[in-house]
């Protein structure tokens, strides 16, 4: 088999899974499971084949005409490079371990063969957009993409919380995406053609007529769909989804393939100072302003989900000072150590009964009721704060070493500014990622308290999974080396100046987060008062009974304790524990950081608000005006029609009357009129 035929069967495998589960869910419920894992499975071990086969070799690109316009044609085009080739591989395995998870996580749950069904063609969306060589074809997996996280977002329907998130999904990431079927159509009628090589090569030769607007009509359609500053409010919401879905959306599909965009498109980017310090100005608004988001968070799932706009700020970061393999390689660690943090989430959700952090915090035991996602998530937090020498400290240290090379007039092309807007920003965001991630992990897993309940051993199909994402965890870092001959050359080794502050500062970050959880923290013989006249201190906060914990049998599905979450602890900004160290730490700006600064108010007061007003004077206008015009327009005849019914008695008499009378008249005026002409 060719290497054009296997990436041509990567993303088929999985949506004919999906077309196949979805016939056959309900009828033959037997064959759900198998349907959703090995379509996902054999498509995973394909792009491993692809990627072997493509090594760092020059791309492969073929193409077939798929159907002619009458102007730029749409071509049915592959294109596997380095980076296409790896992050495939990213995306296969990260599915296949989200719908292995899936069938213990969801194993009761009803709808679970549409959801199996969307997470296939999700994934089956999202390979569609690495492989293909064509803007137009791009676009359809993008847009199928968007579909499939409403119905995966709102799958715990019932709840309010999930309604409105999938619907704020949806809305907010296609507020982005007019802006981006504009730019596509710009950059057709610039350079020609919708071949993504075609394109580079125009660029190449004769540059871009409007390449600043071309890049900022793109530009927002990626902020929308990698949750980037003004448009990111949808991803913490999103949250009430699944937890295998939020691992899939925050991984490896939806919100990296903006990122990818970029990274394939960065020629046109590049072709513009203006919108690489726009580009640089969104990553470090988005870096810092997520990273105190997330160290305010109580709900652990929101915590992450803001850990995931502020690494994807790392990326466009990266992009933004022209080094698209750092952007490329820390998306490839982060989607390792993210979909290890999201579905170890799971299990401590279903551990625990509960996703708020305050409760776990009141609760012991919990790392000796998981100990394997005790052990993976703590490796991935350490990732996550970019410790070495995991995964993540190799990758953030390449982007950090990307902005330090332009900040320093190194980089060709590519504004100061906006290498020191990056470098900056990323360096204080490396101090406060490390700060959420210690709350995070003290919270979770050194509470004091009542036991936590027993909800029964995890299934391995969950715990299973962890230990396979933990390999690129721990070991990803260590291929830096051999990624350059895939990706543009550039070396991806860390650089001294920057390795020492990125791990300095996220040292004291650590350091910082455990001294403040340290002065909250009762000493271990507290115990709290009895009397029910005392009132406790305020560091008796963290040994109270948990709250919003829920009780679940030992064969409830681990989706239960999730869902059941969601209803009985819904996001309460403000509502800060005592014993919280990030309220320690952030002082005032805490209330303001837990609801993400008010942007849902501020998008209310200007969007919503006068968008809701407009309606009601379009519906008052609708009803007062217009519809008392048709409803005259129908009175007036119906009027008419009634008193002309009136005369219509059925008397002969009164006929004969009113014909003698018509007539009697007629006659008077006749002779009126003659009378008045002779005179």
């Amino acid at each position: 088999m060719t290497l054009t035929t296997t990436a041509v069967l990567v993303p088929l495998l999985p949506f004919l899974g999906a077309v196949a589960g979805l016939l056959m869910g309900r009828r033959s419920p037997g064959f759900v499971r198998p349907l959703a894992v090995l379509p996902t499975l054999a498509a995973a071990v394909l792009t491993v084949a692809v990627a072997v086969g493509q090594g760092g070799g020059p791309a492969t690109d073929v193409a077939t005409r798929l159907t002619p316009t009458g102007s730029l044609p749409i071509d049915l085009a592959l294109h596997v490079d380095g980076f296409a080739a790896l992050i495939a591989v990213l995306v296969g395995t990260v599915a296949t371990c989200v719908q292995i998870y899936s069938t213990a996580y969801l194993r009761d749950d009803p709808r679970y063969p549409s959801y199996a069904a969307l997470v296939s063609l999700f994934t089956s969306a999202m390979l569609l957009v690495v492989y293909t060589g064509d803007l137009m074809v791009l676009l359809v997996g993008w847009e199928v993409m968007g579909i499939c996280s409403y119905f995966l977002v709102g799958h715990y329907w019932e709840t309010e919380a999930a309604r409105t998130a999938s619907l704020k999904a949806f809305l907010v990431t296609k507020l982005g995406d007019v802006p981006f079927l504009f730019g596509i159509f710009a950059l057709a009628a610039d350079t020609g053609t919708f071949r993504i090589t075609g394109i580079l090569g125009h660029i190449a030769r004769d540059g871009l007529h409007h390449p600043t607007l071309i890049a900022l009509l793109l530009l927002a359609g990626v902020a929308g769909k990698s949750a980037q500053f003004p448009l990111h409010t949808w991803l913490p919401d999103a949250m009430a989804g699944p937890t295998p879905v939020s691992a899939l959306i925050h991984a490896a599909t939806m919100v990296a393939a903006g990122v990818y965009v970029v990274a394939r498109l960065l020629p046109v980017f590049a072709a513009s100072a203006a919108a690489l310090i726009v580009l640089a100005a969104l990553a470090a608004v988005t870096m810092v302003g997520s990273a105190l988001a997330a160290l305010a968070q109580d709900d652990i799932k929101r915590v992450l989900a803001y850990s995931t706009v502020g690494q994807l700020g790392y990326m466009t970061g990266a992009l933004a000072v022209g080094d698209r393999g750092a952007a490329v390689f820390h998306l490839l660690s982060h989607g390792a150590f993210k979909a290890l943090l999201f579905l170890g989430a799971g299990v401590v959700i279903h551990a625990a009964g509960t996703n708020s952090l305050s409760a776990m915090s009141r609760m012991s035991g919990l790392a000796r009721r998981i100990p394997d996602a005790a052990w993976t998530l703590g490796v991935a937090l350490l990732a996550l704060a970019a410790i070495p020498p995991f995964a993540g400290f190799f990758s953030k240290e390449a982007v950090l070493g990307a902005a330090e090379h332009a900040a320093t007039g190194h980089a060709t092309g590519i504004p100061g500014a906006a290498g020191w807007t990056v470098l900056l920003s990323g360096l204080l965001t490396a101090l406060l990622t490390a700060a959420y991630a210690t709350r995070l992990w003290l919270l979770t897993f050194h509470g004091t308290g009542p036991e936590v309940p027993d909800h029964g051993p995890q299934p391995r199909a969950m715990t299973g999974v962890l230990w396979v994402l933990f390999i690129p965890t721990v070991g990803l870092g260590l291929a830096a080396p051999l990624l350059p001959a895939w990706f543009d050359g550039r070396s991806l080794a860390p650089t001294t100046t920057t390795a020492v502050l990125g791990t300095g500062v996220a040292l004291i970050g650590g350091l910082m987060t455990y001294a403040a959880w340290r002065h909250t923290h009762p000493s271990p013989d507290h115990r709290p008062s009895t009397s029910r006249s005392a009132a406790p201190p305020s560091s008796a906060l963290a040994t109270r009974t948990p709250a919003g914990a829920v009780a679940l049998a030992d064969d409830a599905a681990p989706a239960l304790a999730e869902e059941l979450a969601i209803v009985s602890h819904p996001p309460a900004p403000g509502a800060a524990d005592p014993a919280d160290p990030g309220r320690l730490l952030l002082g005032p700006l805490h209330r303001h950081a837990a609801a993400g600064f008010h942007l849902d108010a501020v998008y209310s007061a200007l969007f919503v608000r006068p968008t809701r007003a407009a309606a009601t004077l379009v519906r008052f206008l609708d009803r007062a005006v217009v519809d008392t015009y048709v409803a005259g327009a129908g009175a007036a005849p119906r009027w008419l029609g009634a008193a002309v019914r009136r005369a219509q008695t059925g008397n002969v008499q009164t006929y004969l009357g009113a014909l003698l009378a018509g007539a009697l008249v007629l006659a008077i005026a006749a002779v009126l009129v003659a009378t008045g002409t002779g005179a």
